[in-house]
């Protein structure tokens, strides 16, 4: 549902063919981790997304309802010592794939803050 959504928003074409692939990426990362790790994939806990576009910025945010988690106890999946464990891959990406990135601890939940500049 997320490369509809993102689809929708006309704006969006500025970023170009290869940017806005990466803003999908991202995205879909974002809300994967929401409904898997934050929802336990709990079909009646929706994930919200806003998106902004503004002053040569494209902002999407990302909100959960879990419990949160401390981003920078992600270990990078590139270390040897990590390469066969399950997760870490999609914090990985959105922080390569986006401008800016921020994660913030919400009440309840996490938001993640995915930045480009056009």
């Amino acid at each position: 549902m997320v490369e509809p959504f993102l689809r929708s928003i006309a704006e969006l074409q500025a970023l170009g063919p290869s940017r806005f692939h990466d803003l999908h990426l991202a995205v879909t990362e974002a809300v994967n981790n929401a409904i898997i790790h934050a929802h336990l994939c709990q079909s009646d806990i929706l994930v919200h997304i806003d998106v902004g576009i503004s002053g040569g910025e494209v902002i999407v945010v990302v909100r959960d309802f879990g419990p949160g988690f401390d981003p920078s106890a992600i270990p990078d999946p590139r270390l040897p010592e990590n390469l066969l464990l399950e997760g870490g891959r999609g914090v990985f990406l959105i922080r390569n794939l986006a401008d800016v990135v921020e994660f913030r601890r919400a009440d309840p939940g996490m938001t993640v803050m995915i930045k480009y500049f056009i």
